[in-house]
């Protein structure tokens, strides 16, 4: 099993709470940093621009995606020419529709043709990766954000439609596949496995690094003996 260190998909921090983004700031294997408004809003963030001008100058060299939030494609565009004007390594993560199903597009295409540094989030389905796509600048770095751990939760294997995705975005090669919404650190190596380009991990999932290639009779005897230790502290008696 590879280290992380050796891998080739590239990690990205996913969160908004300052303190653990600079933690995952001084890994080296991290490399880059996304957030959205229900992160920023758990992290008890109450001044997006103030925090995004925070982190951008502790973290001034990363590629970093913030996220629009209007509902409005008008004001959609407004806040996107908004957020990349704040960085050359910002990224601006534009929903991949409006909360009354209208498709963003159009609005990708101006962005990316306007020289915007688009992430495109909230993906699920290869019919989404193809319009995107479509609308993707040639000359221009972009994400297409996939929840490939979405999709999971609905039972379907993400792994057949994240390699169909890369296939689809050989025709941007400035475009990179985000494999979005992990839900274990498995996820990563199944990630690297399809040769996707980009994952955005939490850290609680972060945090599990330490056991990549860990003994299993060594975690198993770790395990039995959590249980045995919380049974005696709880005190129970039969």
């Amino acid at each position: 099993m590879k280290k992380v260190e050796e891998l080739a998909v590239k990690v990205f921090a996913d969160g908004a709470d300052l303190t653990g983004m600079l933690e995952m700031y001084a890994k080296p294997f991290i490399k880059g940093f996304t957030t959205n408004p229900t992160s920023m809003r758990k992290a008890g963030v109450d001044d997006y621009r103030g925090f995004a001008r925070e982190v951008l100058r502790a973290i001034p060299d990363r590629p970093i995606s913030f996220e629009v939030f209007s509902d409005e494609f008008d004001e959609m565009e407004r806040q996107a020419l908004d957020i990349a004007g704040w960085g050359e390594n910002v990224y601006v993560k534009v929903p991949v529709t409006n909360t009354r199903r209208e498709p963003s597009y159009e609005l990708v295409g101006r962005l990316a043709g306007r020289g915007v540094k688009v992430n495109v989030t909230a993906v699920l389905t290869l019919g989404q990766v193809r319009r995107i796509v479509e609308r993707l600048d040639p000359d221009t770095a972009s994400y297409v954000s996939v929840f490939a751990g979405r999709i999971a939760d609905t039972g379907r294997d993400p792994i057949p439609l994240m390699a169909e995705a890369l296939e689809v975005l050989k025709a941007r090669p400035r475009a990179e596949l985000i494999w979005a919404s992990p839900r274990e650190l498995l996820n990563v190596f199944q990630a690297e496995e399809i040769g996707c380009h980009v994952i955005t991990v939490k850290n609680d999932i972060l945090s599990k690094l330490a056991l990549v290639g860990y003994d299993l009779d060594d975690y198993s005897l770790d395990t039995v003996k959590m249980f045995r230790s919380d049974a005696v502290a709880a005190s129970y008696r039969l």
